[in-house]
């Protein structure tokens, strides 16, 4: 609100400063706003550049500032204009900020427009607003003069999000592409709205138990087949499925809902199309100009020059504005490897060097580290979620310890290792057993998410249900096995959509998931599984109390390879939460199979993957277990049971 006064305050200065000129002389821009900007350190750039929307009693309008410091001459044109290049030419500001700026009376909400730009070098340049709110819905490539007006009704939400956000509570996240999560079955080529896609998913996330969804670039981008991680718009939502406003709508239902919303990043590269950030202003002004630290060879796409100031303000501005303006509850980086080195990707000798001969991109960890400064200050509640690779020390450790600050970094080894291992033929599990607990060595060196996500189920690598081996039945038990080992394990958890009902094939971006598989048992009960799997995740804390700490975990059996069988206990804050996690890899039912305990008490099995619900073979025990005093296992107390087929069993005392 004190915005908008400040601006309606200034709109009324405009009349005094007015002349015949179709652009007049005005500025939301302070001195102060300029030095934080040159200096990278203004962090709220969405509330003074691109088009802002100015009225008062006397005058309404739009006012224009873009940055293109080499540019000999900037235009506004439009439809307001009837896309005349040069009619309405912007002021450049007479510092050294390399911003051009200007009022334009009567034009407004709605109004479509892109920049004409002279480039240094005399080249005729259209581009869109690198700070435009909204879009055209693609192909168009103009942008649009809008707002970020809404009513917000969230605040008990937003009151509470520190506590049912935090690292110590259960996080389990839902990833979604809402072109194809689900489209209307009576228009399959439609892509869903936001407002349909919240009648429809929020019920469905309810049902199934996800404590989170994370959305897929959200982000205006051009071209429908990169996913939305080849952004053009960065401070606007997708026009495909409608307005920021709508966007938000879903946001504010979600949060109704006690469900948290992470929105996919991206940071790390954009893409060349000619109207977006690329040679804005007829120079590498985004981009670095050394095509060695500039440009992606993976992804044909260009890196952000983290060395400059106002690139910095730019991406830092970008991420609190999806966190201030749409509430959004964290952002998950893309990434994040490719920007920390030089020589990601890239062959022996094609990559360049930091000022000190290394291989690490000095500006980029800066803005890294700024960046989560920044974000952790300014939200309560919030986290950010590094996709990094690679074996950067301290991705999760404070900035004020020397780490990079981010609350919580993808396990993409666990995740390798273990897709590698229930690859395997049962049979031959056994002698890749420690494929297995290799994980936990490393395990509490950072605060891990562990994600099995989109990018393992395109580009022939095959749906997770067929990653397992075996006929339909064993398949699918191996799939839960998977499941129930990912749950039970340290660290949050990533679900692509699909996967909690083994969808077959891959994912297609084109289409709505196969929800038809329902009407199977085998995927019927996987689903139900998930679920089952959520409530359980969800009502033990001894699941997630120690989320990132080796407090929560102990090896109860982790050398049984002739067995293939796998037992640990997984701690709570209290004794009284202690469960026990048993893991048979093998189709063979063992009977009778001596377990240890950790502690003298009767148990019982509170849940089981082989249960008949999910398709399985119904391979329970029945009643207490009670304690035996004959050692196991290194304990003093044991217990015998039956372990089902490929079929993880969880006990309680």
């Amino acid at each position: 609100m004190m915005a908008k006064a400040k601006q309606r305050k200034a709109a009324d200065e405009i009349v005094a400063k007015r002349d015949d000129a179709t652009v007049w002389i005005f500025s939301l821009l302070t001195d102060f706003d300029v030095a934080l900007f040159i200096s990278g350190k203004h962090f709220r750039l969405y509330e003074k550049m691109g088009a802002h929307l100015v009225e008062s009693d006397q005058v309404k309008g739009t006012y224009f500032s873009v940055w293109a410091p080499n540019a000999q001459d900037v235009y506004v044109m439009g439809d307001f204009n009837q896309w005349n290049k040069t009619s309405h030419r912007l002021y450049k500001r007479l510092d050294e900020s390399g911003i051009w700026e200007g009022f334009i009376p009567h034009t407004g909400k709605g109004t479509i427009y892109k920049y004409f730009i002279r480039g240094f070098d005399g080249s005729a340049i259209e581009k869109g607003d690198p700070f435009a709110t909204r879009w055209e819905h693609p192909p168009q490539t103009a942008s649009i003069v809008w707002d970020t007006d809404y009513k917000w009704k969230d605040k008990s939400w937003i009151k509470k999000r520190p506590q049912l956000n935090a690292l110590d509570q259960p996080m389990s996240v839902y990833e979604v592409h809402l072109g194809s999560w689900q489209r209307d079955p009576s228009e399959p080529e439609r892509i869903l709205t936001y407002k349909e896609i919240a009648n429809s998913l929020i019920p469905y996330v309810l049902e199934m138990g996800f404590t989170h969804v994370e959305l897929m670039p959200i982000m205006e981008y051009p071209y429908f087949p990169s996913w939305g991680y080849q952004i053009t718009g960065y401070f606007a939502a997708s026009s495909r499925h409608g307005t920021p406003q709508e966007l938000m709508y879903l946001i504010e239902q979600l949060h109704a809902n006690d469900i948290a919303v992470i929105l996919d990043w991206v940071p790390s590269h954009f893409p060349g199309d000619a109207h977006g950030l690329f040679q804005f202003d007829g120079t590498h002004l985004y981009e670095h100009a050394d095509m060695r630290k500039g440009f992606h060879p993976d992804w044909k796409s260009y890196i952000f020059n983290y060395d400059r100031n106002e690139v910095r303000s730019f991406l830092i501005s970008n991420a609190m504005y999806w966190l201030d303006q749409f509430h959004a509850d964290g952002l998950r980086v893309d990434a994040v490897a490719s920007m920390l080195y030089f020589d990601f990707s890239r062959k022996a000798g094609d990559a360049a060097t930091n000022e000190y001969g290394g291989s690490e991109n000095l500006g980029a960890i800066q803005f890294l580290k700024d960046l989560n400064d920044s974000i952790y200050t300014n939200f309560k509640g919030v986290q950010t979620i590094a996709e990094e690779s690679s074996t950067y020390p301290g991705v999760t450790k404070a900035v004020a310890d020397g780490g990079l600050g981010f609350g919580m970094k993808w396990m993409m080894g666990w995740m390798n290792d273990t897709l590698k291992y229930f690859k395997t033929d049962p049979l031959a599990r056994k002698h890749h057993h420690h494929q297995l607990t290799f994980s936990i060595t490393y395990a509490f060196t950072e605060n891990f998410m562990l994600p099995f996500s989109h990018d393992e189920v395109v580009h022939g690598k095959s749906s997770m249900i067929y990653k397992m081996p075996g006929d339909e039945w064993r398949k699918h038990a191996n799939l839960r096995l998977l499941y129930a080992y990912m749950f039970t394990q340290p660290g949050t958890k990533l679900l692509f959509m699909g996967n909690e009902f083994a969808q077959n094939g891959e994912w297609n971006f084109t289409r709505s998931l196969d929800w038809d598989l329902l009407q199977y048992p085998s995927h019927r009960g996987m689903q139900t599984f998930v679920k089952a799997l959520n409530k359980l995740y969800r009502s033990e804390p001894a699941l997630y109390n120690f989320n990132f700490s080796p407090e929560g975990f102990e090896w109860l059996s982790a050398d049984d390879a002739d067995h293939s069988i796998f037992a640990y206990i997984r701690k709570g804050h209290k004794a009284e939460d202690t469960l026990i996690v048993i893991l048979n890899m093998t189709p063979v039912y063992r009977e009778n199979y001596r377990m240890g305990l950790p502690f003298k008490a009767k148990w019982k099995e509170i849940f089981n993957s082989d249960d008949a619900a999910f398709f399985g073979s119904g391979k329970r025990n029945a009643g207490f277990l009670k304690p035996e005093h004959v050692s196991a296992n290194g304990r003093e107390y044991s217990v015998e049971i039956n372990i089902a087929p490929l079929g993880a069993m969880i006990l309680k005392q």
